[in-house]
């Protein structure tokens, strides 16, 4: 069955693309979902439409990674938090609490899902944390947890 997508959806396509699909597939998840409306031929120039503005968003959005890229590479991080004896912190250091402090000290807002962690930190150090802001663009950011609040 030939869908239009109006989303992107992984391993089947990006929004504005016409794509072939299982019929199943288009009955029982996108077209319910609104994630994809069927492929006729008047939809071309609509599929057309959607592409340039995906295309215009991915470069706007690419531009911005980019600036944030170089303010962040090589950046140091200072977060305080509430630590006992031996180093141990009270709760830890996620990535929304990274993200706020490169916000207050390094000014620019980055999500806090594009810090990598594999898990909270939950000692007193310095981390090398990957950033992965868009596409192919990531940079290394260095947390420094200390002690305090």
């Amino acid at each position: 069955m030939r869908v239009l997508l109006r989303d992107d959806i992984a391993g089947v396509g990006r929004r504005g693309d016409i794509v072939d699909v299982a019929g199943g597939f288009a009955r029982n998840y996108l077209l319910p979902g609104g994630k994809a409306m069927l492929a006729t031929d008047g939809v071309s120039a609509q599929a057309a439409s959607m592409r340039r503005t995906r295309d215009l968003r991915e470069a706007k959005d690419r531009g911005a990674a980019e600036a944030q890229a170089k303010v962040l590479a090589g950046a140091h991080v200072l977060v305080p938090a509430r630590a006992g004896t031996g180093g141990r912190l009270f709760g830890s250091v996620t990535g929304a609490d990274i993200a706020k402090a490169v916000q207050e000290q390094k000014g620019v807002e980055v999500d806090r899902h594009h810090f990598i962690l594999e898990e909270p930190i939950k000692t007193v150090g310095t981390f090398e944390i990957p950033v992965h802001l868009f596409g192919d663009i990531a940079t290394v950011v260095t947390v420094e947890v200390s002690a305090g609040d």
